[in-house]
């Protein structure tokens, strides 16, 4: 994955607030970030991340839109009220047309289905006004959208396979077929 430099944005503007509930995936883009010239600092709920907005507004922030005690939603209208000029971009994994457009109303500048890459993000975040990002040039593959969601699911459901398949409403031999295979790519 190469890496998208940052323009120059002095010190104390790379300041970037992470707030999401999956750990892998916050620890993961934290560092992807953190190694593209962000100061990252992070959050695993909506709570955490209005005290990190109170303690100290970030100039950028990636949001989760469904968190264990809340919307991640809320995160972004506290960062536009304390900061107005912050860019926020809303992360989920249950995107619809609707929330997409509750999530610009608020103030967020962009809207990205996750897993999203990195390079992604950045480039939504420092997209200019008025302009979206350029697409992908390597996006993810459907069917490693399919595998990455079917992942996220298992894991919530505490690997519990029975449990994964009720809920994706799919035959249990056939998730434990997929389960059982390498990620696409």
């Amino acid at each position: 994955m190469a890496e998208t430099p940052l323009p120059e944005v002095p010190q104390t503007e790379r300041t970037l607030l992470i707030v999401e509930d999956d750990k892998s995936f916050l620890q993961r883009l934290a560092r992807a970030m953190e190694a593209r010239g962000f100061l990252v600092r992070t959050a695993e709920s909506v709570g955490e991340g209005l005290q990190q907005v109170e303690a100290s507004a970030p100039a950028f922030a990636v949001v989760d839109m469904r968190l264990g005690d809340g919307n991640g939603l809320d995160v972004v209208s506290a960062l536009k009220q304390r900061r107005p000029e912050a860019r926020a971009i809303v992360l989920t994994g249950y995107g619809n047309i609707a929330t997409a457009v509750n999530a610009v109303k608020i103030g967020a500048v962009d809207y990205l289905s996750k897993p999203a890459d990195a390079d992604d993000v950045v480039a939504a975040l420092l997209a200019t006004e008025g302009r979206k990002a350029e697409p992908p040039e390597h996006p993810m593959s459907a069917d490693r959208v399919r595998w990455e969601h079917i992942q996220r699911i298992y894991e919530l459901c505490g690997r519990n396979v029975s449990e994964t398949a009720r809920r994706l409403n799919m035959h249990r031999r056939t998730l434990q077929r997929i389960l059982a295979k390498r990620a696409p790519r």
